[in-house]
C-alpha cells in the first residue's frame, strides 16, 4: 500500500527544510519509530543531507532504540559508534537535557511517534525538552508524525493541575487528539515557555484518518505498542496499570489482553450485559505473563477487540470494566501503591485517571454516566482550546 501521508521526516527532506540548518550543530530526539517512507532512520536521513553537522542523540522513555520494557526502568546514556556522538537518556536520573547536553548543538530536531493519549511520556519529554531549549536559546523543529487514533475525537476528564506528573503534564483529556506538533505548539504557547520553536507539518494527513488510513507502515513507538490495534485501545486499558490486574505485558497484545488469576469472567460479562460498551467486544482469554505482574501465573481475563472505531469509546469502556472487576471481586481487587512514573506521594491510579474523584465514583459503584455529564462542559471548552492549534483539517 503506497503512503497518503508524508511525514514531517519525508517533508523535512523533499521539501528541502534541511537546508535551514546548514551550519547548525544539530542534536536530535528520536528513537526506532524515526523512520521516513523508505524506512531510513532520521539520523541516517539528517546525516546524508548534512554530513558532520549531528552533535548528540537524544533518547526517550524505553531508550534510543527501545530496548527498556517497563515503567522506571531507566536507560542509560550511551555512544553511537557510526555517529561517533552521545547518546544522552531522558529517562534515567534526570528527564530534563541539561546544560551540559545542550551545550553541544544549536538546535534540536524532535521526531517521535505520540500515540493520542494523555499518559504516554512522550509529550512530557517534548514539553521538558521545549522549557530546557528556550532557557539555553536553542531552537527546537518538531517532525511531525501521525496522531494514530486520529484527530478529532476527545474522551476523558480533564487533567487536575494538582495531579501533574510525568504521565500528565498539561490538563489535556485521556484522548486528546492532537500531533505532536500541535502539542508542542500548545505547551510553548499555554505554559508561555517561549522557545524557538518550528514545526515541519506532514502532507496529506486529515484529522478523521486513523493509522489505516494513512498508508505508512507501522514501527511501534514502545516495546508494549506493537500494532496500531494497541495504541486504539490504549486511552482506555492503560488504566490496569494502576491495578493489581494485568495490563497484558509480557504478552504478544498488551493492553488489548488483561486480567488476573483471579478473575470470574462469567460473573464480569453477566454485570456488563447491561452496560451498552459501543464498537467493541469482549472476548473471554487466559494468558500467562511471561514478566510483570503475575509472571508466569494463568491470569483469566479478555480481549478487547475493536469493532467499530467510529462509537468505540475507549476510556469509558475500560472504566466500566473497572468498576465491574471491583464490585465482582472486592476482596481480592487492589490498587498499585507508588511509586508510578517517579511519583512518591500520589496513588498511581490517581495519577492516570488525572482526577481523583473519578476513582471514588468508581469505588463506590456510582453510575459512570455521570462522569461523562460532568466531562461535557470541559470537554467543548477544551475543544475550543485544541482548535487554536490545529495544523490540519
Amino acid at each position: 500500500m503506497s503512503s497518503k501521508v508524508m511525514t514531517g521526516l519525508d517533508v523535512f527532506e523533499e521539501d528541502n527544510y534541511w537546508k535551514k540548518l546548514i551550519g547548525y550543530r544539530i542534536g536530535i530526539l528520536s528513537n526506532q519509530a524515526s523512520l521516513n517512507r523508505k524506512l531510513e532512520h532520521v539520523s541516517s536521513v539528517i546525516n546524508r543531507l548534512l554530513p558532520g553537522h549531528i552533535k548528540a542523540l537524544f533518547g526517550p522513555q524505553h531508550g534510543y532504540t527501545g530496548e527498556d520494557q517497563d515503567n522506571m526502568i531507566e536507560t542509560p546514556h550511551s555512544f553511537h559508534k557510526r555517529l561517533k556522538v552521545p547518546i544522552f537518556s531522558l529517562y534515567t536520573k534526570t528527564r530534563i537535557p541539561t546544560q551540559e547536553m545542550l551545550d553541544l548543538i544549536d538546535v534540536l530536531v524532535i521526531d517521535l511517534q505520540d500515540v493520542g493519549t494523555r499518559v504516554y511520556t512522550f509529550s512530557s519529554t517534548i514539553l521538558n525538552c521545549l522549557r530546557s531549549c528556550s532557557e539555553q536559546n536553542k531552537m527546537v523543529v518538531v517532525l511531525d508524525r501521525p496522531n494514530p487514533v486520529g484527530g478529532e475525537k476527545i474522551e476523558g476528564n480533564l487533567l487536575d493541575p494538582e495531579l501533574y506528573s510525568f504521565v500528565g503534564p498539561f490538563s489535556l483529556p485521556m484522548r486528546h487528539g492532537l500531533t505532536i506538533g500541535e502539542l508542542a505548539l500548545l505547551f510553548n504557547r499555554e505554559l508561555k515557555i517561549k522557545c524557538d520553536l518550528q514545526v515541519v507539518p506532514m502532507k496529506g494527513w486529515q484529522r478523521y484518518m486513523l493509522w489505516n488510513e494513512t498508508g505508512l507502515r507501522w514501527i511501534m513507538p514502545s516495546p508494549n505498542m506493537p500494532l496500531p490495534d494497541t495504541a486504539m485501545v490504549y486511552p482506555g486499558q492503560v488504566i490496569w496499570e494502576g491495578t493489581n490486574l494485568s495490563e497484558g505485558r509480557g504478552t504478544c497484545r498488551p493492553f488489548e489482553i488483561f486480567g488476573a488469576p483471579y478473575l470470574d469472567v462469567d460473573k464480569i460479562k453477566k454485570e456488563l450485559s447491561s452496560i451498552p460498551l459501543k464498537g467493541c467486544f469482549l472476548q473471554e482469554f487466559s494468558f500467562k505473563p511471561t514478566f510483570n505482574k503475575w509472571a508466569g501465573k494463568i491470569c483469566h481475563g479478555f480481549f478487547i477487540h475493536v469493532l467499530d472505531p467510529s462509537i468505540y469509546e475507549p476510556y469509558f469502556t475500560s472504566l466500566c470494566i473497572l468498576q465491574t472487576v471491583i464490585k465482582v471481586h472486592p476482596e481480592y481487587f487492589s490498587w498499585k501503591s507508588p511509586p508510578y512514573e517517579y511519583e512518591y506521594n500520589h496513588m498511581p491510579i490517581d495519577l492516570i485517571l488525572g482526577r481523583k474523584n473519578v476513582r471514588l465514583v468508581i469505588e463506590k459503584n456510582y453510575p459512570l454516566v455521570l462522569l461523562k455529564k460532568e466531562w461535557e462542559k470541559e470537554l467543548k471548552e477544551y475543544m475550543k482550546l485544541k482548535q487554536e492549534y490545529h495544523i490540519y483539517c
